[in-house]
């Protein structure tokens, strides 16, 4: 018979902490092995962290929880950052190392975006806190809660989660992740210790990707690769689902094929559009962009972000650059609410001209 372990006991004065035990289960949603169809696993859960060994940046983060778990002072966490940038993944891994193979009976997950509502509270939350651990050890073990998204929770909700967290803290962790932290009501910032997530460096997300690659037997070349990592803006989530939907229209994942899967514009069709912003007429880059828009199926919107961070590259006064920049964000602002494409790109164009005008005043 096989012996039986007991999860550590975060209160307790003894540590003695499980060993990691190899697990399965990829994360949020359980993925199922399948040696048939295995293909068809998305490499977002493919290729999740199992250990806090494997998660790909943020060590300082990491090691922090790792040491507080291993003394057993986990407190109550509240991380918060980007999507894609390992929050949960984090807090898995520490799952993993707290319960061994039988962490899924130990953790309550629940998406706040879809259980978000007091009920939820009062009725999932305090009962899994409230049940009794199983133990076989001298004292029953901590349980885990890790509310997703937590910053969708109604008000009334985080009010009523504060007073299960108090109740249930010698017995219960509390896990809360989100991406807008100003949306934690102040009562339940100051009852947990708050990690932030920033976005993955280029190194990080590379590295990640060049293991995947060579696992699965992927021809990239340099400018592919490079073209997903700057695609991903540090959201490793974002970079894997690009790389994977690349590799099944394309045997080889090249530059174009990335920018032509993702529907992005080309750099090189970025370079062509601000020159014709920055020196034709209003009428002619109205037709020549209409007309690239029209061939190559690209959204208004993502032109004008793509622009934006070229007129960063561009040699032109602080004050001109200033003025270009809120222009096209407001621009970007109003084309995520669905205003007239055509009504937006003749405003593109008259920010420009009027950047045109204020670049010839300065150099006279």
């Amino acid at each position: 018979m096989a012996e039986l372990i007991a999860p550590m006991d975060i209160d307790g004065d003894d540590t003695n902490p499980s060993p990691l035990k190899p697990n399965n289960n990829k994360g949020k949603n359980v993925v199922v092995s399948d040696p048939v169809h295995g293909e068809a696993t998305p490499w977002v859960e493919k290729y999740r962290p199992q250990s806090l060994d494997d998660v790909a940046a943020h060590r300082d983060i990491v090691d922090t929880i790792d040491r507080l778990t291993s003394e057993n002072r986990l407190p109550h966490l509240l991380l918060y950052g980007p999507p894609g940038t390992g929050k949960t993944s984090t807090i898995l891994a520490v799952a993993r190392k707290l319960y061994g193979p039988q962490y899924r009976s130990m953790i309550l997950e629940l998406n706040a975006s879809d259980d978000r509502g007091i009920d939820v509270v009062r009725e999932q939350i305090q009962n899994f806190a409230g049940t009794q651990s199983l133990s076989f050890g001298a004292k029953p073990p901590v349980k885990l809660i890790l509310l997703d998204e937590a910053d969708a929770m109604t008000k009334d909700a985080q009010f009523a989660l504060r007073r299960v967290i108090e109740k249930y803290t010698k017995s219960t962790r509390f896990s809360l992740i989100c991406n807008h932290v100003n949306k934690i009501i102040p009562a339940l910032q100051s009852r947990c210790t708050r990690f932030r997530f920033a976005p993955l460096d280029s190194f990080h997300v590379t590295e990640r990707l060049k293991h995947v690659i060579e696992a699965e037997g992927l021809d990239v070349s340099e400018s592919g690769l490079a073209a997903v990592v700057r695609l991903s803006n540090g959201d490793m989530r974002k970079a894997l689902n690009i790389l994977q939907s690349t590799h099944m229209a394309s045997q080889k994942i090249t530059e174009d094929a990335v920018y032509l899967c993702t529907g992005n514009p080309l750099p090189k069709d970025i370079e062509q559009i601000s020159h014709w912003l920055l020196n034709e007429s209003f009428t002619e880059s109205f037709k020549r962009i209409s007309d690239m828009k029209a061939t190559k199926g690209l959204a208004l919107v993502d032109i004008v972000r793509e622009v934006t961070m070229f007129v960063f590259k561009i040699k032109m006064p602080a004050d001109v650059r200033v003025l270009l920049i809120n222009d096209l964000a407001d621009i970007e602002y109003r084309l995520t609410f669905g205003c007239n494409d055509t009504l937006q790109l003749g405003s593109m164009i008259a920010t420009f001209t009027k950047a045109r005008s204020a670049l010839v005043a300065a150099a006279k």
